[in-house]
């Protein structure tokens, strides 16, 4: 019984100790856009338009991280139905794109939002 105890005291720390090892990265951040920002065209005519957000990494990942988007502000017209589709583009190491899209007659004046970025160390 004793031998038994033992050897499962010392899988369950090995266990612990492996975990504690595994490096995860995490970064998190802010993004926004509106028709200050180059290219904008959200708020104008109608038919399909988008917009582009570059985020940039404080730290670089040792590996390509998965991203995480949300909103927290969205600034539009009344007048129409709301229509918007935001994605992640070229994903690295380093950074990533936000596409930020509306289509039809819908006008986005500004958006917000927030990303987290997280990836475990191999």
């Amino acid at each position: 019984m004793k031998k038994l105890f033992f050897i499962s005291s010392l899988l369950l720390v090995f266990g612990l100790t492996t975990l504690s090892f595994a490096q995860v990265q995490v970064e998190s951040g802010t993004w926004g856009a509106n028709s200050s920002t180059s290219g904008y065209t959200l708020d104008k005519n109608s038919g399909d338009r988008n917009v582009l957000v570059e985020v940039t990494f404080d730290t670089p990942f040792e590996v390509k991280p998965n991203v995480v988007l949300g909103i927290t502000m969205l600034d539009i017209s009344a007048g129409s139905n709301v229509r918007y589709n935001i994605s992640t583009m070229s994903v690295s190491r380093d950074g990533f794109t936000i596409k930020i899209a509306t289509w039809s007659e819908t006008k986005i004046y500004g958006i917000s939002g927030s990303w987290v970025a997280h990836a475990s160390g191999e």
